[in-house]
């Protein structure tokens, strides 16, 4: 066997053995979840309205997509073209080439995005009005552009000096970037934000925090009921810029007991170094990542050129799409280790299948949603699983 082969055996024995290390959880091996009749624990009205409103959105999803990839596969076979008319270098060009598959790509999803945002509407979850949400967007899509320009000025630049083999440098950077983004996350511009206030939800946080090994993490409070009734609360950043953002619309919708569950459970990401895992599994996927991607681009002559640039769009959009079954696979682990570390913590399983019913309630998200789509789009266990883990682990005890 070649020292090449020797390499790369050991390059995927690594690569396995930390993808076991980063699977493993603190849910209990071999836990089954018991049947639940979603139709008396939800509600059947309810399951009908949240299966019909699940259902427009599947649909507009899996079209975005379809326009995404023909938009972008027009625009690989026929934007090269494009770099007869500029004159700005190689760099330069790759630059204005992605820029305009960027305008593209933003114009083949417009339409999508307001059909979501009419659905929203039609189903009281959001009062955002057409204007305003076309405004909101231009803060989202100028960050979206940016990191655009940024990539393909690192890929292009490293490409010059390292060929094909830009890959290797290119991997590591974009593993930096995205630690430092994940680290950053909690101090960029965007909601608004302002510390809790409500002492007997802070003296719970702190008890989970401390039951759970970890302190100083610090909770904040997002105002969003001015353009939604939907919930939702999420934990962000590491080491010194950890926290935890609850909506208002948690703390106006939802009794205390389920709200300190759901505070348990993002109190359980950071407990488990969820953000952390995140990053490394970032890394897991950038490298052969990167690598496809220089493969893949070596028929319009590699990275180093802009010729290129269309290509790796439609590359890049595939290999993300390919991979979104395995990447929220391994979120749902993550999501349902959460959720068991906030039943240690709470010991109310009665409080967390109320609040997952809520959360139901208040986004008309489907209880079981079908299978298949269930494995390819839900970063989450479905509600159902969320409320069976509940009476499993009341089992246990």
């Amino acid at each position: 066997m070649s020292v090449r082969a020797v390499l790369l055996v050991a390059l995927a024995a690594a690569w396995a053995v930390a993808c076991w290390l980063l699977l493993r959880t603190a849910v209990p091996g071999g836990l089954e979840l018991p049947p639940v009749n979603v139709d008396a624990v939800f509600g059947r009205r309810f399951v009908e309205r949240a299966e019909n409103y699940e259902r427009f959105l599947y649909l507009s999803w899996f079209l975005s997509q379809a326009a995404l990839v023909v938009t972008l596969g027009l625009y690989a076979r026929y934007g090269a073209r494009f770099t007869q008319e500029s004159a700005a270098g190689r760099i330069g060009t790759g630059m204005l080439l992605g820029m305009l598959g960027f305008g593209f790509v933003w114009l083949s999803q417009l339409g999508f995005g307001l059909a979501g945002l009419w659905w929203e509407r039609r189903h009281d979850l959001t009062e955002t009005g057409y204007l305003e949400w076309a405004l909101s967007n231009w803060g989202v899509l100028g960050g979206e552009f940016l990191a655009v320009c940024l990539a393909l000025v690192i890929v292009m630049g490293l490409a010059g000096p390292f060929g094909d083999r830009w890959w290797i440098p290119g991997s590591a950077v974009f593993i930096a970037l995205g630690a430092t983004f994940a680290f950053a996350f909690p101090y960029l511009p965007g909601g608004d934000t302002e510390p809790l206030r409500d002492e007997r939800l802070v003296a719970a946080s702190e008890r989970f925090q401390r039951e759970q090994g970890i302190d100083g993490v610090p909770v904040r409070v997002e105002k969003v009921s001015d353009d939604t009734r939907m919930v939702n609360a999420y934990a962000a950043g590491y080491g010194p810029s950890r926290r935890i953002v609850l909506w208002d619309t948690l703390l106006d919708e939802f009794p205390r007991r389920q709200v300190e569950v759901v505070l348990a459970h993002e109190i359980g990401h950071h407990s488990s170094n969820h953000i952390l895992k995140g990053i490394a599994w970032y890394a897991l996927f950038a490298v052969p990542g990167t690598y496809l991607l220089a493969r893949l681009t070596r028929r319009r002559g590699g990275m180093r050129q802009p010729e290129a640039v269309p290509l790796s769009l439609l590359v890049l959009v595939v290999l993300q799409l390919l991979a979104l079954p395995v990447t929220n696979w391994i979120t749902r682990r993550m999501e349902a280790e959460a959720d068991w570390k906030a039943l240690q913590s709470t010991r109310d399983p009665t409080a967390a299948s109320g609040a997952f019913r809520g959360l139901a309630r208040t986004s008309l998200g489907d209880p079981a949603p079908p299978l298949l789509l269930h494995l390819v789009l839900d970063s989450h266990p479905s509600l159902a699983d969320r409320v069976a883990m509940a009476e499993a682990w009341k089992s246990r005890r």
